[in-house]
């Protein structure tokens, strides 16, 4: 989530991180996190899970990003959580380094 407009971002240096990455570099930009871990407001007893909501507040790196995505090139995040700012218990907090390493797998729709 940007904390500015993209239109604040000046070209030139856009245009730099896109030369840079094109040449391999992979940037590194900066994002302070909130995890939410809320349960359905009702229990329809066919599919009741938590949902699971990581937000990245972007503090540094809004000239990357933008980069990035002109270039269709990654870009490396370091996220600082805040623990006492998100809706989850500690425990599911120190289960996020494990969950992020986890290959990324669609949910079953039960069809």
């Amino acid at each position: 989530m940007p904390m500015v407009p993209p239109t604040w971002n000046e070209r030139e240096r856009v245009e730099e991180y896109v030369a840079l990455m094109e040449r391999g570099t992979v940037p590194t930009a900066v994002a302070i996190s909130t995890l939410d871990v809320c349960a359905p407001a009702l229990d329809m007893s066919t599919d009741y899970y938590s949902h699971w909501g990581l937000t990245h507040f972007l503090l540094d790196g809004h000239h990357k990003l933008e980069a990035a995505a002109a270039a269709s090139r990654p870009v490396q995040l370091l996220s600082l959580l805040a623990l006492g700012e998100s809706l989850a218990r500690p425990e599911d907090c120190a289960r996020l380094p494990v969950l992020r390493a986890r290959p990324h797998s669609a949910r079953a729709t039960g069809t």
